[in-house]
């Protein structure tokens, strides 16, 4: 049997008489790249946030490691190693990006977000930030400040600090969105050089990145469980191709739900 780091059974969300999310069962393998993907208003964020316990489920078992987790707090989420990108993302616009990273790593000195400590506590941070900087490839962009990164090497920052916290699991919404051809090409073999070792569930509307480096995808439809496989499998599902209604080109592609 395959080896199962997150599963959600039943998994439900409702909001005042709407199901957001609707007896969802999730199995994602450890090791694997595995998307989530469906269109508009399917409810994969709301499965992100459930996952993270931004929101309460409703009913349903979230298990990280054959542990339930379904009644902890965000922060407890975290310490057990899912971490969202999004979470501890790049919000200090006028931070180096070095310090940016070196904030994430705090947490290894079990001194976390302490702003106050002195320059040269952090400074022993330093060596591990640059590693860190260098697998994603702004180790020369250091001693920039945030702000001024071009968008493609912000949303890099972000999963550099994401690797900081030292993640089991990664969180990754949308990586892409909002990306010229270029910033996703790098974003997408920047997740896949991040993988080795990791397990990631991902959030993504690009199917080029989805067929491109996925193990396995799940779809969303209204909230359930559609579909789920390889991208071999589900791009041929005709209930797939009907919940997207195809594009120009006969490739699937998912809405920014």
């Amino acid at each position: 049997m395959a080896d199962v780091i997150l599963e959600t059974k039943k998994l439900t969300k409702e909001f005042k008489g709407f199901t957001a999310v609707n007896d969802v069962d999730l199995r994602v393998q450890r090791g694997h790249i595995h998307a989530l993907i469906g269109p508009n208003g399917a409810g994969k964020t709301t499965c992100f946030n459930l996952l993270t316990k931004f929101l309460v489920p409703t009913s349903g078992q979230i298990l990280f490691n054959g542990r339930d987790i379904t009644g902890d707090k965000p922060a407890q989420i975290a310490r057990q190693g899912i971490i969202r990108s999004f979470q501890i993302s790049a919000v200090f616009p006028h931070l180096t990006v070095l310090q940016n990273v070196r904030i994430g790593l705090q947490r290894e000195l079990g001194t976390s977000f302490h702003f106050w400590l002195s320059e040269s506590s952090l400074k022993s941070l330093d060596e591990r930030a640059m590693a860190l900087l260098d697998q994603v490839d702004l180790g020369s962009f250091a001693d920039t400040v945030t702000a001024d990164l071009p968008y493609g090497r912000k949303r890099a920052l972000e999963i550099a600090t994401t690797l900081a916290m030292e993640p089991e699991l990664m969180l990754l919404d949308e990586p892409t969105q909002g990306m010229g051809h270029e910033d996703v090409h790098r974003v997408t073999a920047l997740i896949k050089k991040v993988s080795e070792g990791r397990t990631i569930l991902m959030v993504e509307h690009n199917m080029n990145v989805v067929s491109g480096i996925c193990d396995r995808i799940s779809v969303l439809q209204r909230g359930a469980m559609l579909a789920e496989g390889s991208y071999a499998e589900v791009s041929k599902n005709p209930q797939v191709m009907q919940a997207y209604m195809g594009t120009a080109d006969g490739e699937l592609e998912a809405g920014h739900a």
